[in-house]
């Protein structure tokens, strides 16, 4: 087989690959970035109080 014919190949079998994908609802894909930025927003908050409570402790017992 040549480059061509490989290459028409990859995306046949990529499109019938594609048919069998159980994709997810909208309402499920809404809700499950919600819970990704919500998460991340919340570890964002923890890391940040840790990151002043760590600066204050180097503060009080450095400086």
């Amino acid at each position: 087989m040549n480059l061509f014919q490989k290459l028409i190949n990859y995306f046949k079998e990529t499109r019938q690959e594609m048919r069998h994908v159980n994709w997810p609802t909208r309402q499920n894909t809404i809700r499950f970035t919600l819970l990704v930025v919500g998460v991340s927003v919340a570890v964002a908050a923890l890391l940040g109080l840790l990151d002043i409570l760590f600066q204050f402790l180097l503060n009080r017992f450095v400086l």
